[in-house]
This record gives C-alpha cells, structure tokens and sequence, in this order.
C-alpha cells in the first residue's frame, strides 16, 4: 500500500489519480461511504477487487484492521493508495496497523522547483512570501487573502473541532495569529499561553493539532554542542508562508516588502524547501538549527551522517560580508565534521565568498540533489 499524507489541498488526490489513472476513487469524507466503511468493511472492501484510492480515510480508523487482513491476503503492490490530511489519524493507525506493509509519501504545498516548471513565471519574492505556495492558488490565480480566509475557516478550524474540544473558537483564532507572529522564533510555550488567556497544556494540544495538520512544524535544535552549551528549544515555522503572512494581517506584497516580519518569512520559505526536499524524496527531515548560550547561532544545519551542512539565511538583496560571519565561526567549532557552508540570500547573483557558497533564493528551484555528498570526507580517528 502507498499513503499520500500532508496539508489540506495541497494535491493529495490530484497525485494519486493521476498516478494511478485506472484505480476507483473512493472518498471517506462522503458520509453514505463512510458509513458503509464503519458498519461493513467486508462488504465495503469486497465491492473494490481491485483496489482503490481512499481519500481522507482517518475518517474510518476501523477499516485499518480489514485493509491489514486484505493486503496480507493478496501481496499485490499498490492495491490500495490511501491520502489522509491528519497525521495523529493516519500515521498513528498506519504505526499500529500497517507498519511494514505502507510506504509513505510526505505531500506538501509546491516547492519553488515545481512553480518554476509550470506555465507561470515564478513571482517576485516578496509576492512569493505573500502569496504562498498553495496550488489553489496559483492554477486557478486566486486572490489569497480571500482563498486563504476561507481555508482556516474551512479546514483548520474544522480539524481542531474534529480532534480536540475547543470551547472557544475565537481563543484558538487568536493563537494562530500569535503563532504566526512568532514565526521563526524560539518557542515559549509560556508566553503563549500568557498572550492567549489558556494553560500550558492547552497551548500544547493546539500546537500538536497544528502540526499534525501540517499548519506548522518545529525545527529542533541539533545536539552537537562542539564545548558550548546549546539552546535545547525548538523553533516555530509554518508549512506556508502565504498563510503565516495572512495571519499576520499583511494585505499585499507592497506592504509584506516593509513589514518587520519579512526576514522570518524569507527564513521560513528557505527551510520549508530544504523540507519539501526531503519529503519529495520520501527521507524523513534531516534538518536543524544551531544555538548556544553565547548567541552563535546557525539558521539551518543539513545532517549528512556524521557530517552537517551550514546553511545561513538572510533576505536582504545586496550581499554583504557580515552574513557570512556566523558561518566562519561555526566551522571553525565544528571542524572535520563541517561540509561546505552554504548562504541564501534575497538576491540574484550566485557567487563564492570567503569559502562560503552564497546562492540566490532562485537557486532554490534546482535545490533537487544541491547538497548531498556522494563521498563526503572521513573524519580522522581521536
């Protein structure tokens, strides 16, 4: 069996038909099928003798164990294609219940390769960072704000009500809008749930939503501490810039060009490529930052076995060399173990500076294979 999980209308179900064209479409969000599904699934599962694709099926945990029965019995590739938008619903019951007999596919919004092979030219970046990676709205050129207000009421908001008990709904609107302006920043549970009038262990059910909605996700800081001591604190990102800006109330690119938070969105925006990498190549996240208690600092580190790959961050357009200073001081604690550091910048030009490779953001749309080592070096025995 194959799983297609991520955000909501992010592509799930376009992949999977167009991938496998002949197989029946069987959508678990319909409430006659569901039903059939929870109160038949031998006769459920017996009408499909060729398998099928099932859409948002989390929405029936006990067809798991029949499906498990079904494959078992038929050893046949591919026989059922399952997409699901909540990951507490399908990879936990895929965990318990199918581990072993699934590969899973990590789907999320377009990557910058994917706009830049579509018939429309790739945005400005400050309209890229508005706008967002949505598909929606880019093939059907939707206005975002609008497309994107209707998401969270529509599929956000209705997630939460599905997983957790929200009291107040307006309470929980609030947090994602102090969530997104924390965007990039270390995550304080306590300040948030100061700011939001709700408990600790509040603030901690909505964000684990969030994350398993693929709303956000938390970059964890590695563990190396090269003789310094580390920031143990995850940082907080959004899956989607176009939908962290909305939150924040920007109304347009021109306005997004000037707004304080531009830097943390153009951060975003380069982690989540390095993300959608990796999940496009179905590998797990091997992606960190890098803090200690003195305030160096890394905005992003790539985990190559025993190697890391440097990456830093900056959004301004002009190069200058103070962006590459946190890099050289890093190599330097990191020794053997550093592989080539790389910059990404607001920019257009490509170039090499001071043994650091600076790149444009542009450069992100042939990110496919940009820094895998195929023989990285050996690090000396101590």
């Amino acid at each position: 069996m194959i799983a297609i999980t991520g955000p909501r209308q992010a592509g799930k179900t376009t992949l999977a038909q167009s991938t496998f064209p002949d197989k029946r479409y069987v959508s678990l969000e319909d409430p006659d099928t569901r039903a059939f599904a929870q109160d038949d699934p031998r006769g459920f599962l017996a009408r499909l003798p060729d398998g099928a694709i099932l859409d948002e099926v989390q929405r029936c945990p006990s067809l798991f164990s029949y499906l498990q029965t079904r494959v078992d019995a038929h050893r046949r590739m591919a026989e059922f294609v399952l997409t699901g938008s909540q990951q507490f619903g399908l990879l936990s019951t895929i965990t318990q219940t199918l581990a072993g007999r699934m590969g899973l596919v990590q789907l999320l919004p377009f990557s910058l390769q994917e706009l830049g092979s579509g018939p429309l030219p790739v945005p400005s970046l400050d309209e890229l960072l508005w706008r967002g990676f949505y598909p929606p709205i880019h093939d059907r050129q939707l206005a975002p704000e609008r497309w994107l207000a209707n998401y969270v009421m529509t599929y956000v908001e209705r997630d939460v009500r599905q997983l957790i008990e929200v009291q107040n709904l307006s309470l929980f609107q609030r947090f994602l809008k102090m969530c997104a302006a924390r965007c990039g920043q270390l995550l304080n549970m306590t300040g948030l749930a100061n700011d939001c009038g709700v408990t600790h262990k509040t603030i901690g059910a909505w964000l684990s939503v969030l994350e398993a909605g693929y709303v956000i996700f938390l970059l964890q800081p590695h563990h190396k501490n090269f003789g310094k001591r580390l920031v143990k604190t995850p940082k907080l990102y959004f899956h989607d810039t176009g939908l962290a800006a909305y939150l924040m109330g920007i109304q347009d690119a021109a306005h997004l060009s000037i707004h304080s938070a531009r830097g943390a969105l153009f951060e975003n925006l380069v982690i989540s490529e390095f993300l959608k990498q990796r999940f496009n190549q179905g590998l797990p996240s091997n992606l960190y930052f890098w803090r200690n208690n003195t305030g160096d600092e890394v905005d992003l580190l790539i985990e190559q076995g025993d190697f890391l790959t440097p990456v830093e961050i900056k959004s301004g357009q002009t190069f200058n060399a103070d962006f590459v200073t946190g890099l050289t001081k890093w190599m330097r604690y990191a020794g053997p173990t550093a592989l080539p550091a790389q910059l990404v910048y607001g920019g257009d030009d490509t170039m090499a500076r001071q043994g650091v490779q600076v790149r444009s953001w542009r450069s992100l749309q042939g990110l496919r294979g940009a820094v895998t080592i195929a023989n990285p070096p050996q690090v000396p025995p101590t």
